[in-house]
């Protein structure tokens, strides 16, 4: 009995030993890695508010607040979320050169980086839509016949059936879609910007933004969108462009008409 005692392992032996396997493998790391990463994450987006609210006090507070609350010259940004700042500023429309009917599209001041510190500031004022990541707005492998469906349904109106922008009322315009990146539609899709509506994902899900977004890449690739009646007139429709032909076709037939019987008639005269 005695010598069975004697060889009996002390009760902390086995963690010992674990722990020692675990730190042999790089498992006593990994034990403890989670916690590190996620407070080095902490600090980082602590570091990118601090710098954005930096870029938003010399750009952005003498129109929308020191504390993004809003002005007369500019609207309360809590609760836009970071979605609408990355769209507004990395289309260049914000900061804007001056007050209109609407901001146009011009070129960006700010570098990605920079977008994003300001982006992660004005999110620390209110919660709202999140930036999408690539694998969210690419059209890869999207429906563009539905695309299609949904963009004549809820964007047409404004945008035009082939997304070259329109007027408004007011002096407001809905600009055209030519040249804006899969990024900016599904942003602009997310938050809305000036007159147009929102559809977040309880209205146009995810993957039907990504249909929408394919099919407006269709319309603006010429060797996809080929238009074999020749001018598009807009893209405006059989209609518009027969009226076209139309008014425009019988008015020079009857100026020709004019002409003839005017220089006919002096004929005779003389």
């Amino acid at each position: 009995m005695k010598k069975l005692s004697a060889r009996r392992r002390h009760p902390l032996a086995a963690v010992v030993v674990l722990l020692l396997a675990l730190a042999a493998t790089g498992g006593l790391y990994a034990a403890f890695a989670p916690a590190d990463k996620a407070q080095a994450e902490e600090t980082s987006q602590s570091l990118a508010i601090e710098e954005g609210k930096k870029l938003y006090t010399v750009g952005c507070a003498s129109c929308h607040g020191t504390g993004g609350e809003g002005t007369t010259d500019g609207p309360s940004l809590v609760g836009v979320g970071s979605a609408a700042v990355d769209f507004q500023v990395g289309t260049g429309r914000m900061p804007a050169q001056q007050p209109g009917a609407q901001v146009p599209k011009k070129k960006n001041i700010y570098s990605q980086a920079e977008i994003d510190q300001l982006a992660a500031y004005v999110a620390s004022l209110g919660a709202g839509p999140i930036t999408p990541t690539e694998e969210q707005y690419s059209p890869k492998g999207a429906d563009v016949a539905n695309g299609g469906d949904l963009f004549r349904t809820n964007c047409a109106q404004c945008h035009n059936f082939t997304g070259k922008g329109g007027a408004l009322t007011e002096g407001k315009y809905a600009p055209t879609l030519v040249g804006v990146s899969p990024k900016h539609l599904y942003e602009a899709m997310q938050t809305g910007p000036q007159n147009m509506p929102s559809f977040p994902d309880g209205i146009m899900g995810e993957k039907e933004k990504q249909d929408v977004i394919a099919y407006i890449e269709t319309m603006n690739d010429p060797k996809k969108a080929a238009n074999p009646a020749g001018f598009t007139l807009g893209g405006l429709g059989p209609v518009t462009e027969g009226l076209f032909a139309w008014v425009f076709g019988l008015g020079a037939l009857i100026a020709a008409a004019v002409w003839v019987a005017a220089h006919t008639a002096k004929a005779k005269k003389s």
